[in-house]
Order: C-alpha cells, then sequence, then structure tokens
C-alpha cells in the first residue's frame, strides 16, 4: 500500500469512526451511567470487534449478498429489531430513584464485538473501506484496512466514552439521567432512519 493511499485510508476509517452512530452513542451513554474504567471491555470490544469483522467480510463474506441479495435485506431488519431492543435497553438503565439497577452494566468485550455484526453502519463502513481500498480482496489489502481501523478506533472509542464520563457531572440526578438515556436512545433509533430507507 503506498504512502497516499494508507493516508486515504486513514482518514476514511477516522471520519467513519469518529462520527456519530451506535457504536460511538452506546460508548457515550456507557461513559456516562458507568465511568471510563468500566466501559474498557465495551471499549475493547468495539475498537477491536470492527476489525476482526473486517477480515472475514474483507476475504469472502460479502460475495454472499453478491449471490444472495435477500440475506442483505434479512441482515437489515435483524438488525433493526436489535438496535430497537438496545435503544428500549438504553432508554430503562436508569430506574427512577436514580440508583443502579443490580443487573445494569455496560457492555461485555464479547457482547460489543458481536454487536459490529448486527451494526448497520459497520457493514456499511466494512463494505465501503473493503470496497475502495482493498478492491482485489487480497489478504494483505484486507490486513491494512483492518489494522487500520485498530488505530482509529482507539481514538474513537476513548474519545466517546470521555465525552460520556464527562458528562456524568451534568447528569448527577437521576432525572438528568433519565432524560439523557431517553434522548440517547431516540438518536439510535434515529440512526436507523438511512438503514431503512435504503
Amino acid at each position: 500500500m503506498t504512502p497516499e493511499l494508507f493516508l486515504a485510508l486513514a482518514g476514511f476509517a477516522l471520519v467513519t469512526v469518529i462520527t456519530p452512530g451506535p457504536n460511538n452513542l452506546m460508548l457515550m451513554t456507557s461513559g456516562a451511567n458507568f465511568g471510563f474504567r468500566r466501559s474498557i471491555p465495551h471499549m475493547l470490544g468495539v475498537g477491536l470487534g470492527f476489525p476482526m469483522m473486517i477480515v472475514p467480510v474483507g476475504l469472502g463474506v460479502m460475495q454472499i449478498f453478491d449471490l444472495w441479495p435477500l440475506s442483505y435485506t434479512i441482515l437489515k431488519v435483524l438488525s433493526v429489531l436489535y438496535m430497537l431492543y438496545l435503544a428500549w435497553r438504553i432508554a430503562n438503565a436508569a430506574p427512577p430513584d436514580g440508583a443502579p439497577k443490580a443487573d445494569s452494566k455496560p457492555f461485555s468485550f464479547l457482547q460489543a464485538a458481536a454487536f459490529q455484526w448486527v451494526n448497520p453502519k459497520a457493514w456499511s463502513m466494512a463494505l465501503g473501506a473493503i470496497t475502495l481500498y482493498a478492491a482485489g480482496r487480497d489478504l494483505a489489502a484486507v490486513l491494512w484496512v483492518a489494522g487500520t481501523y485498530v488505530a482509529m478506533g482507539c481514538i474513537s472509542t476513548t474519545s466517546w466514552t470521555i465525552l460520556g464520563q464527562q458528562l456524568r457531572r451534568i447528569l448527577n440526578r437521576p432525572n438528568r439521567l433519565r432524560v439523557f438515556n431517553w434522548a440517547m436512545a431516540g438518536l439510535l433509533v434515529a440512526s436507523l432512519i438511512p438503514v431503512i430507507w435504503t
């Protein structure tokens, strides 16, 4: 990969991972509800899970959509349903009295990594990155794309979680945290609009 192509890939990766989307909204919500340290497994699941998804997508999974276009529609429907469930969980993360729910906890590494496979934005990013920067779908190019996303993912996951953690100062009252969680749930649902309409 030439230096010019790598810089273009790095810019593409940074823009796609740092813009608001399901992962970032959930990381900010996790930072606000659980703090930075408890959100680290979630951050690692996103930061490493997405690049781990890129490799099989680049090496052949995306051909399934070419062979069976209906499979992409099925994936979209399942993704939207799961995202609506997550929005409901986020909206109800803070109880009325503000005391932490006993069963409330941040995503684990495996949950966050597995989430990438039903995240519509992750699929769009993976398909776009492979098409633009690993068009030949050879292993070396796919690994360059995945490695670049690891680096850019560190910047994004850390930034969004710290933003959420800093919001904790403002969200120190139960009603404020509830409003914040409902707003984040609404934004998560709103992020599905482009997926549903395309």
